[in-house]
């Protein structure tokens, strides 16, 4: 449901603040020891274990290690829609999904290299890792509420000094309509992953990211392009950033050698304020949005990304559902033009249903 940006920023009792913080130190993976980066600009060695290089490994889902894994089959004939849909404000639904551990693996970026990258919080499947594989994940255990999203989402790890800085509960990720048309968009293929935003970026690229929706939050302070020096310390203020990834699909790849390649960012219209899928990419799928917080308020001078300074922040996303059920979420909710939780149901239409039961699972 819509939330002020004071809401967005609130968050638990300062008793859940700290058993996050025991809960981030006894997590899986290694914990970074170097200083926060304090320079002006990204440099090389703040993000050491993850250059964003094209991999040359071959893997589960690449055995030739190309770096491209062909969509079967591919969706060919598409042309992107420019049709203005009856007005909906809201065409979304939730993914909630809580933390599952920590590890310096990046099963995109480093398909089978265990510990090469730095360290990542990872969400939803609870057994992603390294050699993770679309074959390995579907069907697997999640801590997303619906138990078909066996999807592997994950972020850089963030910390406060050495302290490992874990976000507490079930964290909101957003599927969306991208496009102006939300009655064209259709559900995530099967094994499809990419990488949103880049840890090498800097200040000046991550605010002009496409993605960027109101950067490092905490209590009043918004749009900061890096994490603040200080937040308010209540037990009510956490740590907040939103991001958006690109929802329009070539048709033809489930991923690129810069896992970027294969996705883009709607287009306006020519001479309208309405978004539409670029022809080279031309088919609408759901936006992904982060909407991460972290327990951390206070003295912020130490805090930062595994990546380095809060302007590397990016994350990565391999899709697992079972498809049955993203195509009801998605027909029901993004499609119908709705305001939907993570059981496809919208409160403020309530004669609408919901797509899924009281379990989370299809009826």
């Amino acid at each position: 449901m819509p939330v002020s940006k004071r809401a967005r920023s609130r968050g638990l009792p300062a008793l859940l603040v700290s058993t996050a913080l025991l809960v981030g130190a006894l997590s899986v993976g290694t914990v970074a020891t170097a200083a926060p980066d304090t320079g002006a600009s990204t440099t090389a060695s703040s993000h050491a274990g993850h250059n964003m290089a094209p991999s040359t490994k071959a893997s589960g889902d690449d055995p030739d290690g190309d770096g491209y894994i062909p969509a079967v089959p591919q969706v060919t004939g598409v042309t992107p829609s420019d049709k203005t849909p009856p007005r909906a404000y809201f065409h979304e639904f939730q993914a909630n999904c809580a933390p599952t551990h920590t590890a310096p693996d990046d099963p995109i970026v480093y398909p089978g290299q265990f510990g090469k990258s730095h360290d990542h919080t990872f969400m939803g499947n609870t057994s992603t890792n390294a050699a993770s594989t679309t074959a390995s994940l579907y069907g697997g255990n999640t801590t997303c509420k619906a138990p078909a999203d066996a999807s592997a989402y994950w972020m850089p790890s963030l910390y406060n000094g050495d302290q490992k800085i874990l976000p507490v509960g079930p964290q909101t990720i957003y599927y969306k309509s991208g496009v102006t048309d939300y009655t064209s968009v259709r559900p995530f293929p099967k094994g499809l992953r990419f990488v949103v935003g880049n840890p090498m970026q800097s200040a000046e690229e991550f605010r002009a990211h496409k993605g960027f929706v109101e950067g490092w939050e905490c209590g009043d302070s918004f749009f900061n392009t890096d994490i603040p020096a200080t937040c308010p310390q209540r037990p009510d203020v956490q740590l907040n950033l939103r991001m958006q990834a690109p929802s329009c699909w070539d048709g033809k790849y489930l991923d690129t050698p810069d896992h970027k390649s294969h996705m883009a960012y709607p287009v306006v219209k020519p001479g309208t304020n309405d978004n539409m899928c670029p022809a080279t990419h031309p088919v609408a799928l759901p936006m992904i949005e982060f909407k991460m917080a972290w327990p951390v308020n206070g003295d912020m001078s130490e805090v930062r990304l595994a990546s380095g300074r809060g302007y590397s922040f990016h994350y990565d996303f391999f899709n697992a559902w079972e498809e049955r059920t993203l195509k009801a979420l998605v027909d029901h909710c993004v499609v119908g033009g709705l305001q939907c939780n993570a059981r496809g149901y919208d409160e403020t239409q309530p004669q609408k249903g919901a797509a899924l039961n009281a379990d989370y699972r299809l009826p």
